[in-house]
């Protein structure tokens, strides 16, 4: 089923094509902001809604795996060719994993405030979503009022249009389950089969300084474990990094794109 996607502007001689993909429990609208930048600088971009997020429909399956495949059928269907990936949180465990399987096709990297480690550890909340009747719990019972407190507590830059947009994975039952098949479907340790410093791409390392879900200590382990990396710490930024501090993460992107 094809997912529902923004794009930038169109770009007469584009300088490449960047694929944006969203975290957990967001949608596209998260780029936004960085849609404007990339065109302002001569790129194309385009960022889909996974399935079960934002506009795109549930497709079945939530799982990890159906995450994966959903993003390689886009990539080949819009025939994007070689891109600058860009992601964010649960965008990360996927597109990484992606990348690792078509380096071919990763000309730069992008990684904000996700994990890629086969030692990683889930945080409370992905705990909490992993456990059977707790995960059913807290999905099931979660209203706008209450989505909207949960996010601003991780955020210094939500605003209601963007909490409704990341409350459309709430919008049916079978989204709300979809959630859970993320959560429940694999194992950090699965990552011992990826390597992804073999995909061999120069890599932006941009972080939310006050991230609790994924410490900053994340981002400087990506810096020293992956070759040609830039480290950029965004302070003031918390989990949303791009919804928070939006200027200074378009930014850097733009800087980086300017070398890659």
């Amino acid at each position: 089923m094809p997912l529902v996607y923004r794009e930038s502007l169109p770009v007469q001689a584009p300088k490449g094509t960047v694929l944006c993909l969203h975290g957990y429990p967001e949608s596209s609208y998260m780029w936004r902001h960085l849609l404007e930048t990339v065109a302002d600088a001569g790129w194309q971009a385009v960022a889909p809604d996974l399935p079960g997020y934002g506009d795109s429909p549930y497709a079945g399956s939530g799982t990890w795996q159906a995450h994966v495949d959903a993003v390689d059928a886009f990539h080949r269907e819009q025939e994007l060719g070689e891109v600058v990936l860009v992601v964010h949180d649960w965008g990360g465990l996927i597109g990484l994993r992606w990348a690792c399987e078509h380096p071919e096709l990763i000309r730069a990297m992008v990684i904000s405030n996700t994990g890629f480690f086969s030692d990683g550890r889930w945080h409370g909340l992905a705990r909490a979503m992993r456990t059977p009747g707790q995960g059913e719990e807290i999905v099931d019972g979660t209203d706008r009022e209450g989505f909207g407190a949960m996010l601003r507590a991780v955020s210094s830059g939500l605003d209601d249009r963007s909490l409704d947009e990341y409350f459309k994975a709430y919008g049916s039952p079978e989204r709300r389950r979809g959630q859970l098949e993320l959560y429940r479907s694999g194992e950090f340790s699965e990552l011992e089969d990826y390597d992804l410093a073999t995909v061999g791409a120069p890599a932006l390392i941009l972080w939310g300084e006050d991230d609790p879900f994924a410490p900053v200590a994340g981002a400087h382990r990506f810096a020293e474990e992956l070759p040609d990396t830039e480290l950029v710490i965004v302070g003031g930024a918390k989990h949303f990094v791009y919804d928070d501090e939006p200027e200074a993460c378009s930014a850097a992107v733009r800087s980086f794109l300017e070398r890659v």
